[in-house]
């Protein structure tokens, strides 16, 4: 049974390489993110709430312009619905979006009062023009607290766990944050993670790892790859 549960993990992160080369096409256009001196870099693993609402989000950090990249993995389990993040934007300016990971994962950029700003759903209208421009580096955001939805797109099986890694910038960068989100705590949520779901959740884990192995000065592309190298 272990042995199928495994299986199963591997043939769903199998794909993970193609999902990779659409999804960090955006990163790719934007070189202007560069790493300025002697990067420093900083990591943390913590437990998601087991609040499915937005006062339940994680803290990822603080986004300053030509200071901070904020980087977060994690995964939506099996009958996991939402996933959200909080974060900080102290200096007003424009803002890249790196992701990367499976297929089907939908995100949404929402400001402080809970409105959608950018929507990677294609039949979103302006809020999927704004997700490209944010994707592009050309969104520009106001001083504020901000909030990423993430779940899966229509159509998606809940059963289905999509791992995913993302990535935020402005302009350059000296300070590179590192957050890797695992599944709330037993106790939370009464229920035991299956052998699959824990075997991703080892390799987010691990992949923190991985994150502070790589030379100071990659680029957006190359930092979110290498988030997920223990899983192919």
């Amino acid at each position: 049974m272990a042995d199928d549960a495994l299986s199963s993990v591997n043939s769903m992160v199998s794909g993970l390489n193609a999902s990779i080369n659409s999804a960090v096409e955006a990163i790719r256009k934007s070189q202007s993110n560069q790493a300025v001196g002697d990067v420093q870099e900083f990591s943390k693993t913590v437990r998601k709430s087991a609040l499915t609402t937005t006062g339940g989000a994680t803290d990822i950090g603080v986004l300053s312009k030509n200071t901070t990249r904020l980087n977060v993995a994690s995964t939506l389990a099996a009958n996991d619905k939402v996933d959200f993040y909080k974060f900080k934007v102290v200096t007003k300016g424009e803002m890249t979006m790196g992701q990367v990971g499976d297929d089907g994962v939908h995100v949404q950029l929402m400001n402080r009062l809970g409105r959608v700003m950018a929507d990677s759903d294609p039949k979103s209208g302006d809020n999927y023009t704004a997700f490209k421009q944010l994707q592009a580096g050309n969104l520009t955001v106001d001083k504020g607290d901000y909030t990423l939805r993430v779940n899966r797109d229509k159509g998606q099986s809940d059963k289905d766990p999509k791992n995913y890694a993302m990535q935020l910038v402005m302009g350059n960068y000296s300070q590179d944050y590192d957050t890797v989100v695992q599944q709330p705590a037993k106790g939370d949520t009464g229920l035991a993670l299956s052998t699959g779901q824990q075997a991703t959740l080892d390799g987010l884990n691990q992949a923190i790892g991985t994150m502070n192995s790589i030379p100071t000065g990659q680029t957006g592309t190359q930092k979110l790859m290498g988030s997920f190298s223990l899983f192919v």
